[in-house]
Formats: C-alpha cells, sequence, structure tokens
C-alpha cells in the first residue's frame, strides 16, 4: 500500500518515516526521528566492543565530547571499569 500522508515539510524524510511510524504503534520515545537509528547503532557497536573513537568515526563526529554520551550506555562495561571507593570494602 502506497504512503498517503506525504513528508513534513522542512524535515528530512527518513526522520518523517520514523517520527510517523512510532505515532502510528503508539510508542513513546524520547528522540522522535532518525536519531533512533544512530543511537541503536552506536549502542550496538559498543556492545560489540567497539572503543568510542571508532564509533565517533563511523557516526561522523566532529568532537569526542559529541560521541562520549555513548559512555554512559553500557552500564556493565563501566561497571568492570570502575574503582573502588577508598576505604570500601569492594
Amino acid at each position: 500500500m502506497a504512503p498517503i500522508r506525504g513528508l513534513l515539510d522542512g524535515s528530512d524524510g527518513v526522520g518523517s518515516i520514523v517520527r510517523y511510524a512510532l505515532e502510528r504503534a503508539k510508542v513513546d520515545a524520547p528522540h522522535r526521528g532518525s536519531h533512533q537509528f544512530r543511537h541503536a547503532l552506536a549502542a550496538h557497536m559498543l556492545q560489540q566492543g567497539a572503543s568510542l573513537p571508532e564509533i565517533g568515526q563511523v557516526l561522523r563526529h566532529r568532537s569526542p565530547q559529541t560521541t562520549s554520551i555513548y559512555a554512559k550506555v553500557d552500564l556493565d562495561a563501566l561497571r568492570t571499569v570502575v574503582m573502588a571507593w577508598p576505604g570500601s570494602a569492594r
């Protein structure tokens, strides 16, 4: 069935499609657009062992700080590098 609704004026085509699909599926997502795909890709790459510089290169980030937001995604990986608090039992 062909789409019966055009893309939103002034927006990217993929973002409009994702936004509309999320609305139809009644999905309450923090981001509504093509960013969903970028975030999912970065999270998957991180889970598979890619470094943040590698992820930044794929996503074409200009700054390492932009890519660093994905470091908080993989909590299990972060737990392996956390240091014990001085004086704690850990």
